[in-house]
């Protein structure tokens, strides 16, 4: 069984007064083309956000083609680490796919690769470019990370990327992420503006 957990309570500084997860992207809710992008590939899903959004998230999300959880953060402002493990806590399979709410564009391909990888390992997680990790479009064993993130946040860490080098991970360089995907999967809407090029490219 594989889960999916979107990681949807940030604050969304740059997006502007509204709610970027549930903001309509081509007439679809942000959120909803995460979700609708990972279907094929997984069991069930899982959504992390702040106690305000769920009746949002819920809306945007309904009808969905798999078991849905919402996963309330409990303590505010810990930021996306915070998410992360609120999310995997919510998770009932081994696996989870951890993606952010706002990359319309993650190509299912990949992550049915990720979960490949990750058999027999804490993490798959994709690096490409200058080094750059991928912590939020990766799979992980959903006790380890979550336990990994816990232990950090009680040391006063809050890089996502921390909790990945306490595990047993492995690396899916660049080489063979653009065996099954472009590198479009990894990118995220951040601006009203980039929310405007994406629909374009969707349209």
């Amino acid at each position: 069984m594989r889960t999916g957990v979107i990681i949807a309570g940030g604050y969304s500084t740059r997006f502007g007064d509204e709610d970027k997860a549930v903001a309509s992207l081509a007439g679809t809710p942000l959120v909803r083309r995460v979700a609708d992008r990972m279907s094929g590939v997984i069991d069930a899903l899982v959504v992390n956000c702040r106690p305000e959004q769920t009746d949002a998230l819920r809306a945007a999300l309904a009808g969905y083609d798999r078991p849905m959880t919402i996963a309330e953060d409990t303590d505010r402002d810990e930021g996306p680490m915070a998410g992360i493990m609120t999310g995997l806590r919510a998770v009932e399979a081994e696996y989870a796919f951890v993606a952010a709410c706002d990359m319309p564009f993650l190509d299912p391909a990949l992550v049915d690769r990720l979960f490949e990888r990750a058999a027999g390992r804490d993490a798959a997680v994709p690096r490409v470019g200058d080094g750059w990790f991928q912590p939020t479009h990766a799979v992980y064993r959903a006790s380890a990370m979550a336990d990994a993130c816990e232990a950090a946040l009680a040391e006063g860490s809050h890089k996502i990327i921390d909790p990945l080098f306490t595990l047993d991970y492995v690396v899916v360089d660049e080489d063979e992420v653009r065996e099954y995907a472009s590198l479009d999967t990894f990118e995220n809407i951040n601006t009203p503006e980039e929310l405007a090029r994406a629909a374009e490219r969707l349209g």
